[in-house]
């Protein structure tokens, strides 16, 4: 039996993924706080609790994330393009091009054939159009965050949000909410300012479909909806989308 786990502390959460060979035995999903070399460890720790292992019995890890640095009790690091490119092919072998909205960041990856990456882009450096800019969005609307994509689905017109940055959108919104524009139209437009900016990214490197989406966002309807439209195809979102980085980081520990 080979057991090998993927760790993924991210900006917000941290992810784990326990793999026996091919089979996903389990994953486990905590906030990461303040210490991320913290969070890696109990997230780990807890997950193979909950799947009655001992630490020991684990082969390999492998870490992930902007965090990954920080796991010293992780075998190896590996950049999270080629973690959530390995995640994608393991939940779906079909996939040949993954869009990731996390919580700093977003990035989209092309795979070959054979789920090997042949070209990626991302943005690091600006919270628009990721899961830290919805929650500012949320804020603004005194809106919970896990109904955005049932609202959006329900709005008449989108409602037009010019600016890209997070500050700057968040003015707008407050003057929206001023002008008596219904929630539901000024989230369908939240959703499109981001489908607007991911779009324009991915789109640099070509998409080839199938297109899945990993990472917190893809829990959003809207969000994928959105997407869908301004690229032109469909996007699949796997129940796992959430941990696909994790799950990725365990399936490269059991090849190497």
């Amino acid at each position: 039996m080979s057991l090998t786990a993927g760790i993924d502390i991210g900006s917000i959460t941290a992810k784990a993924a326990v793999l026996r060979n091919d089979e996903l035995l389990g994953t486990h999903l905590i906030f990461t706080g303040y210490n991320a070399e913290v969070a890696g460890r109990r997230v780990f720790e807890e997950l193979i609790a909950k799947l009655g292992l001992a630490s020991a019995e684990i082969g390999r890890i492998v870490a992930t994330g902007y965090g990954r640095k920080s796991a010293s009790f992780a075998d190896r690091a590996v950049t999270e393009i080629m973690c959530h490119a390995a995640g994608a092919r393991f939940l779906d072998p079909s996939v040949r091009s993954l869009i990731d909205i996390g919580g700093q960041d977003s990035k989209a990856v092309v795979m070959d054939d054979g789920g090997r990456v042949i070209n990626f882009t991302m943005n690091d450096k600006c919270a628009a159009g990721t899961g830290r800019f919805l929650e500012v969005m949320a804020r603004a609307l005194e809106a919970d965050l896990d109904e955005f994509g049932a609202f959006s689905l329900r709005a008449e017109q989108p409602a037009k949000i010019s600016s890209l940055c997070t500050v700057f959108a968040e003015s707008e919104v407050i003057s929206l909410i001023a002008k008596g524009e219904t929630r539901e139209n000024i989230i369908a437009g939240i959703h499109e300012a981001i489908a607007s900016r991911v779009s324009a990214m991915a789109n640099r490197i070509g998409l080839i479909a199938p297109v899945l989406m990993t990472g917190g966002v893809a829990q959003n309807i809207g969000v994928v909806r959105a997407l869908e439209k301004v690229i032109g195809m469909p996007v699949v979102v796997s129940p796992q989308a959430q941990v696909a980085g994790a799950i990725g980081a365990a399936c490269i520990a059991r090849e190497k």
